[in-house]
């Protein structure tokens, strides 16, 4: 018996979410898989928001939103709808210090963004201000976009971007507040420049609310000179449909 074999007998796996025994390490048991909105079947190509029916028809689908406001970016995706255990999931990564959560969601973004993945790509997380990275230990778009990086064999700088101002809470802002919140406060950092330069950005993030923040990003990037940027989240708040 290997000694991998011998370890699950000991102490056999758990749950991510809950304390229940499952059958392979970072895996969910059927509860709670229940209970982890997944996002599947037809979705806007702007920023992954479940759209009804069952059939693409072929081409590109957007959301009213992305019909309504430009988007920086070329396409977007999210793994989860943020509600019931996919809030919980990136909760207990956010302010839980579960990092042991990346791996598992690095195999969700990755098949949440089959469609827009590219080998070329280079991959960097939405930033956070210095300030806030201090008291939280660690960017958690950053431990997402390593694992997604490093899963997928794609250039990943950690600190290709950074914001230079500390942007006040998104919380409670309408969506123009969002964006005039976060007008101007992300840039690529400067001796990375050079490494955008008609590169394909890929930008991750834990939570696509408005999208201010990852327009944001995605404008900086360009500014740069990148070819294209599409985003990726962990999670989506998403309209009911």
């Amino acid at each position: 018996m290997g000694m991998q074999a011998v370890l699950q007998m000991i102490y056999p796996p758990q749950c991510l979410s809950c304390d229940a025994f499952v059958t392979s390490d970072f895996g969910l048991c059927s509860r709670c898989w229940r209970d982890t909105p997944f996002i599947a079947g037809v979705v806007c190509d702007g920023c992954g928001q479940p759209l009804p029916g069952g059939e693409d028809g072929g081409g590109p689908l957007y959301c009213d939103d992305c019909l309504r406001i430009p988007r920086p970016w070329a396409r977007g995706r999210a793994a989860l709808v943020y509600r019931d255990n996919g809030r919980g999931l990136v909760l207990a990564l956010k302010h839980g210090d579960r990092l042991d959560l990346a791996r598992p969601a690095a195999g969700w973004l990755a098949r949440a963004g089959a469609a827009i993945l590219r080998p070329d790509m280079l991959v960097a997380p939405v930033p956070v201000h210095w300030t806030r990275l201090v008291r939280r230990r660690f960017n958690q778009a950053a431990v997402l976009s390593g694992a997604l990086a490093r899963a997928q064999g794609l250039d990943h700088i950690p600190d290709l971007l950074h914001r230079t101002r500390r942007t006040p809470s998104q919380d409670g802002r309408d969506r123009e507040a969002r964006f005039i919140n976060m007008a101007g406060a992300i840039h690529v950092t400067p001796r990375h420049r050079d490494r955008v330069q008609g590169r394909h950005v890929l930008v991750v993030d834990d939570v696509f609310t408005s999208g201010a923040t990852l327009a944001a990003a995605a404008e900086a990037a360009l500014a740069a000179g990148a070819a294209e940027v599409s985003v990726l989240a962990l999670a989506r708040v998403a309209k009911e449909v």
